[in-house]
């Protein structure tokens, strides 16, 4: 009998654990992704018509965040984002022709004319504002009933971090920002984001919303804040870091 494996198996973006939300041990498929080189770990697609096994349950990944470490998240993240890239690259996106997975890297590789395919992340902006020594801005998108965040959006091409955390802030909420300075990042698999975090001071404006993403936007003092994201976010350990002095 071969080596069980320890597998993040997924269906969407939940992912198979057991009562205790410990990973399965399974039989290596040859269809299988290989998660570390040299580790018993790899990553699936568990079908829809696919039998859940006794004792697991799907887990949406979301829902782990606040279960899990931020390492057994990052892992999972990983997992999840690889799985993503190689079933939407299983076609050349030069000339069509069906790809295959390179031997040693993480590559889709084109037999016909030989493009090669590897992950891609899209980086987003995360931000933290504030203004004088006790308030900080937090938005309610319109898809949210209560919890308020803070300002994030995807960097356009052609512009730095710095200059999209200015963007996305204008946009969304009408006020422009000074000093922004970086402070952490972390990986977010829906889909495939990594979400860079910055800290700006607010410089000038009244607060003008953009409507069909925002409901609601205010400064709050640092100690009456509204219902805000769950811990295990990096928004969350961004505010506890400004609010309340905890490490990122």
């Amino acid at each position: 009998m071969s080596e069980l494996s320890i597998a993040y198996i997924f269906q969407n973006q939940q992912l198979l654990v057991d009562q205790n939300l410990q990973l399965p041990k399974v039989e290596k498929l040859a269809s299988d992704l290989l998660f570390n080189s040299g580790d018993q770990v790899i990553a699936r697609d568990l079908k829809e018509d696919e039998v859940i096994p006794e004792g697991f349950q799907l887990v949406p990944i979301r829902q782990l965040i606040t279960q899990w470490s931020i390492q057994e998240f990052e892992q999972a993240s990983r997992a999840l984002q690889l799985l993503e890239w190689r079933r939407n690259h299983r076609f050349c996106s030069h000339c069509g022709q069906k790809t295959d997975a390179h031997a040693t890297e993480y590559c889709m590789v084109c037999p016909d004319c030989g493009y090669h395919q590897y992950p891609r992340i899209q980086p987003c902006v995360i931000t933290i504002i504030t203004k004088g020594r006790d308030q900080l801005l937090l938005a309610k998108s319109v898809r949210q009933k209560t919890m308020y965040g803070l300002i994030a959006g995807f960097v356009e091409v052609g512009e730095t971090l710095e200059q999209a955390v200015a963007r996305e802030t204008l946009e969304e909420v009408g006020v422009k920002v000074k000093n922004v300075r970086y402070l952490s990042s972390q990986p977010w698999p829906f889909p495939s984001n990594l979400m860079l975090a910055f800290h700006a001071e607010y410089e000038s404006g009244d607060i003008q919303l953009q409507e069909e993403e925002i409901q609601d936007a205010q400064f709050f003092h640092f100690e009456q804040l509204p219902e805000i994201p769950h811990e295990g976010s990096i928004a969350y350990r961004m505010i506890m870091h400004i609010t309340q002095g905890q490490t990122l």
